[in-house]
């Protein structure tokens, strides 16, 4: 074996196993010895050189490694166990697992002592007579009874006679006096042991813990040392899921400093643009990897807030006639493009449920994003306007319509709740409520359910292809208007020139395209090959309720300037 040699003492001091060099700082001892192996012909060169040197990080000054005493907990014995605790952990990501299989197997005794002023004593003693460490059961529970009534800082307050039980003798000498140890635990055993003094210790809560989370470099740090407890003393993980995340970056992926001036102060992001843009760009991003912010990003962000604000915003306006006990419409007897909003509600259900499950937020923060502005602001609601302004007000067309909008705000209040709590609870405020929710508190009901609807795929599929028949039709009124053939689109008779399997299906669903289009009119003729659209003025006279053109206008002699439509809705 080759004997420990430690030639520097506590104050960086050589010792007397450095000879004549005894008693000198290690910086100036370095001259002297070089000039002595010089004098004995032992020096075969000098110079100086540039190299990467370990310094302290809080002086900055260079470190002087020494060996010395310390406490140590061997894992070996249970470091199979733990290795088999972790694959009954879910680690998200996934590549964790590995990581922390790996350092765990490679795992060498764990040192457990650091030399502080400050930090959770190790309640070991010594003998002042031989330096043999006393260490008994009954001195424990004496040290562990002083704790529990005056926390760990007794240690440092009371000698080691005030502490030791009556008795107290050396197993080797016989000696009775004693002194404590003076270095503390490591801060990662502290940390390591929390699962036990909180998890386990308090009644309301529950052991092993749902979810641990912090940066990837936890693994080496409380992940490993949480594990490692666990399974020493309980015999399995003290968590069921373990999720890391990367650090935040600024928009160009550089660490943050107060030197570089790239900080972003959280306080100034919530006085400008709202805590809830704040916890959005949390969610939005995906933390698997660093995050960026910046305040272009979050100028971005607020911008996609708004949509999904404002959404909620317009759909609160449509219903505050509506009683979802007293007005609402069965599901089998809403109008086709209702069922659809209805399906496409369900599908976003779905996906949520899944981006909360696995813990990706970003995906729900898309998934409700993307639902907002193209499902429902590009087309659905885009489409409603008319049924809702315009149909008599308790009629079923329109009553059905606020029953398919109250469902999907109060489906999509309950899943944005966890991520805009404050946006979700103000919307849960002003919106209707059904007799069995809760309506002071959105957080206070249940995540939504799937709507039982019954629909076959081609029921689906022939609304996907109105979908985007109506963006190919967009694009023809875009250039009608750009040419000012119309100046709106309800100025437009649309003909649509199709065959085949094409023209079969266009002409099946023909009472859905005017409204759907949002045109007065659309006529379907039998043409020959691709589908060919022709954009002309509308016939009739334009009604100034619902601003359609239609030729019944002028009919009825109690109101000549609305559309037969409107008369009827209004008397």
């Amino acid at each position: 074996e080759i004997p420990i040699i430690v030639p520097v003492d506590a104050d960086g001091r050589l010792t007397e196993e450095a000879g004549q060099f005894a008693g000198l700082l290690t910086d100036d001892a370095n001259k002297p010895i070089a000039q002595h192996l010089e004098s004995l012909g032992l020096l075969f060169g000098l110079k100086k050189i540039i190299h990467q040197y370990p310094h302290c990080w809080r002086c900055k000054k260079p470190v002087l490694f020494r060996a010395t005493n310390q406490w140590f907990c061997s894992v070996d014995d249970f470091k199979a166990d733990a290795v088999k605790a972790i694959n009954d952990v879910e680690w998200i990501p996934g590549w964790g697992k590995d990581r922390i299989t790996s350092m765990v197997q490679d795992r060498k005794d764990w040192c457990i002592s650091r030399q502080r002023r400050w930090g959770v004593p190790i309640p070991i003693f010594f003998c002042k007579e031989c330096g043999e460490p006393y260490i008994d059961k009954a001195a424990m529970d004496a040290v562990a009874a002083l704790f529990r009534e005056e926390g760990s800082d007794a240690w440092f307050t009371h000698s080691a006679e005030e502490i030791l039980p009556e008795g107290a003798k050396c197993s080797k000498c016989g000696h009775t006096s004693f002194e404590k140890e003076r270095d503390i635990m490591d801060v990662w055993f502290d940390s390591g042991v929390t699962h036990a003094a909180v998890c386990k210790a308090r009644p309301n809560l529950t052991w092993p813990a749902d979810l641990y989370l912090e940066g990837a470099d936890q693994y080496r740090g409380w992940f490993q040392s949480s594990l490692l407890t666990s399974v020493a003393v309980f015999g399995q993980a003290p968590y069921k899921s373990v999720l890391t995340h990367g650090w935040v970056v600024d928009g160009e992926g550089k660490k943050m400093s107060k030197s570089l001036g790239n900080g972003i102060d959280p306080q100034e992001v919530v006085d400008q643009y709202g805590a809830d843009v704040l916890r959005l760009w949390v969610a939005s991003s995906d933390y698997h990897v660093d995050i960026r912010i910046s305040k272009e990003i979050l100028k971005q962000l607020s911008e996609a807030y708004r949509k999904i604000r404002n959404t909620a915003r317009y759909i609160l306006g449509c219903i505050n006639d509506f009683n979802p006990d007293t007005d609402s419409v069965a599901i089998d007897e809403l109008m086709p493009i209702d069922k659809w909003a209805i399906n496409k509600l369900n599908e976003l259900m779905a996906k949520v449920k899944a981006g909360y499950d696995s813990y990706e937020f970003h995906q729900v923060y898309h998934a409700i994003h993307n639902f907002c502005v193209v499902d429902m602001s590009n087309f659905y609601l885009d489409v409603l306007k008319d049924r809702l302004y315009t149909e008599k007000a308790d009629s079923k067309a329109r009553r059905a319509a606020q029953t398919t909008i109250y469902i999907i705000l109060d489906a999509m209040t309950r899943m944005i709740a966890p991520i805009l709590a404050y946006t979700s609870d103000e919307i849960w405020k002003y919106m209707p409520h059904r007799a069995d929710a809760d309506a002071e508190c959105v957080l206070f009901n249940e995540m939504p359910t799937p709507v039982e609807i019954s629909l076959d795929a081609d029921f689906i599929a022939n609304w996907d292809k109105i979908h985007d028949l109506r963006d190919t039709v967009k694009k023809q009124l875009e250039v009608a208007i750009k040419d000012k053939m119309i100046k709106s689109s309800l100025e437009a008779s649309v003909v649509l020139a199709a065959s085949g399997a094409e023209y079969e299906f266009i002409k099946s669903v023909e009472n859905e395209l005017a409204a759907a289009f949002i045109v007065s009119q659309v006529t379907i003729v039998e043409g020959e090959g691709e589908l060919a659209v022709t954009v002309n003025k509308a016939e009739g006279e334009k009604c100034e309720r619902c601003w359609g053109f239609s030729k019944t206008v002028g009919e009825n002699a109690d109101h000549p300037t609305l559309c037969s439509r409107c008369a009827a809705a209004i008397k």
